[in-house]
């Protein structure tokens, strides 16, 4: 099932995506259940059937795609977490995962644009898998971790590599408003099975930049859910961020940035793609 958050006529709302339509429960459920975080805690197929025959369908172009968890709690994000990136980056080998955080609302949706600042040219891609927890936990041991996994999407975790790399700490690179891309959807774990074969790229302007194997992540995702569940406590509509493969525009000879009327785009296999275009900040608000 491939669950999103979306824009129509106005009002912000979710539901489930059904070949080329939407069906609105958002418009069924305002009341107990306004937005998909609230929701995924409770989605079983038997209700979802019930709930959706009554609510409404739209098309997929009369919809403007939100981030599939636009009001996350928490957005943990991996940095180093496959070897060949680790190996391009010069960083040593880690017992740990390396955590950082991004604010929700430095992010974007499907088809919407990922803004490059004003401050900097240094806008940097990175395609990730993003885990939405759906169930509430402390301490998550590793085979316990798929139990509380709602489901997984695509992400673009851009970076402004020049405040990055300001200090050792990643935060301000990480957080400008519209450069982290999350969608189109998340697809539920019944529908995204043998995660280590799944394939993931990035591609800019069609041309393929960023190419591995889910299995090839150095900390998996029960460990990744063990560590963060350790130091706070995951509650539904959290997203870890899974880190993103070698091949970054950093690390080129000359670094390849992605520019105004570039088009990126992240696919992994059994989920689909999210694409977005590139402005400049200015652009975006005149």
């Amino acid at each position: 099932m491939k669950l999103a958050s979306f824009l129509v006529q106005n009002r912000a709302t979710w539901g489930i995506v059904d070949s080329d339509s939407l069906l609105d429960l958002g418009a069924v459920l305002a009341q107990s259940h306004p937005d998909l975080k609230s929701w995924i805690t409770e989605a079983n197929k038997e209700i979802w059937n019930d709930v959706s025959a009554s609510a409404p369908r739209y098309r997929l172009e009369e919809i403007t795609w939100l981030p599939v968890i636009p009001n996350p709690e928490k957005i943990f994000c991996v940095g180093l977490n496959y070897e060949l990136h680790r190996k391009e980056t010069g960083r040593a080998v880690v017992e740990h995962p390396t955590i950082f955080a991004r604010f929700a609302n430095t992010q974007t949706g499907h088809l919407s644009n990922i803004v490059r600042p004003r401050v900097s040219t240094d806008l940097d891609f990175e395609g990730e898998l993003a885990v939405i927890i759906g169930k509430p936990g402390r301490y998550i041991a590793k085979d316990q971790a798929f139990d509380h996994i709602a489901g997984y999407a695509c992400y673009n975790d851009g970076s402004v590599r020049d405040w990055q790399h300001h200090t050792h700490q990643f935060t301000p690179g990480k957080n400008f408003p519209g450069t982290g891309s999350f969608g189109p959807w998340m697809v539920t774990p019944d529908e995204f099975v043998d995660l280590g074969s799944r394939e993931i790229m990035t591609r800019l302007n069609g041309e393929t930049v960023q190419q591995a194997k889910l299995g090839d992540m150095i900390f998996d995702i029960p460990t990744l859910v063990e560590y963060c569940s350790c130091f706070n406590p995951l509650v539904a509509g959290d997203v870890i961020v899974t880190g993103t493969p070698g091949g970054v525009g950093v690390k080129r000879t000359p670094p390849l940035w992605m520019k105004p009327g570039d088009t990126v785009e992240v696919e992994i296999d059994g989920i689909g793609v999210l694409r977005n275009g590139i402005v400049d900040e200015a652009d975006r608000l005149s």
